[in-house]
């Protein structure tokens, strides 16, 4: 009798056992369920964080960096009155702050010249022409707002001098001279052609971004010291960026001269310093290999 009742306590307790591992595995699956829970969730998180970013979007943010380049240098070159120097700085330090989004041309004419060259496609050069174009509009608007709120001269201002008298007003460029449109028209040529060979250098070569903005900087600066030296003999002034020329209320629909002056020239220039440029790197390069 006491064989039989071993016998039958070691079947239960081997009967027992396998209910205790289902047990078991139920308890590890469920775990195993509410931990994956979390991790699901981070993920739907990050993929909604990233839906709306610039990331996911390159060609917008590469046309507002344009927009908000072409708006800070115009601005600057009207509240420095065009000083080369003050250009060069200010055209560096855009290049700094918006290159590596959108190659930092903020220049209609460049613009061209890098779709002409095969550095752009023709979509994207339309588009960032008009995000330019709307970033100088927006300069000269925004700056003549504050004009227009400033204070009108006092009485004892004008008692004591002249100058401090006169009504704010944003700076411009020069009315075209009467019968020298075509060295106005070449000097934006020349000036550009050498502000275009400097950026052509600068988007090709491999070269860090510091770099490639003092090298923009300097080559606009070079540019306005030849062009802006030719056209103040004869009383024009250089300006070398037609979206900057709008800024300069220099283009105006009375006449032909203005838009061929500061766009068709200044085009062309650019693209001369482009295609100079990639000729000689061309020649070099055959004689290296």
């Amino acid at each position: 009798m006491a064989t039989k009742k071993a016998a039958t306590s070691a079947k239960k307790t081997a009967a027992k056992k396998p209910s205790t591992s289902q047990q078991t595995t139920t308890k590890v699956t469920t775990v195993k369920a509410v931990e994956s829970r979390p991790v699901h969730a981070a993920q739907t998180t990050g993929s909604q964080s990233t839906w709306f970013s610039v990331e996911r979007m390159p060609m917008i943010g590469a046309l507002v960096a344009e927009f908000i380049g072409t708006f800070i240098f115009a601005a600057t070159v009207i509240a420095g009155q065009g000083q080369p120097i003050l250009v060069f700085f200010a055209l560096a330090g855009v290049v700094l702050a918006v290159g590596g989004l959108s190659g930092g041309y903020v220049n209609p004419a460049l613009t061209i010249a890098a779709w002409v060259t095969k550095r752009m496609g023709g979509k994207r050069a339309i588009a960032y022409i008009v995000a330019q174009v709307l970033g100088a509009m927006l300069a000269i608007v925004l700056l003549d707002m504050f004009v227009k709120a400033a204070p009108a001269p006092s009485a004892a201002a004008d008692a004591y001098s002249s100058a401090s008298s006169a009504a704010p007003a944003l700076f411009k460029a020069s009315a075209i001279p009467n019968g020298k449109e075509w060295l106005i028209f070449l000097s934006e040529f020349v000036g550009t052609a050498v502000f275009g060979f400097a950026v052509a250098n600068a988007t090709r070569e491999k070269k860090d971004r510091t770099a490639a903005a003092f090298t923009v900087g300097i080559g606009v600066f070079l540019g306005l010291m030849i062009a802006g030296s030719a056209a103040s003999f004869i009383g024009g002034s250089a300006i070398l960026n037609p979206a900057v020329a709008i800024s300069l209320q220099a283009i105006t629909f009375s006449s032909v001269w203005p838009i061929g002056i500061y766009v068709v020239g200044t085009s062309l220039g650019a693209v001369l310093g482009f295609v100079l440029y990639d000729l000689v790197r061309t020649a070099e390069d055959k004689q290296q290999s």
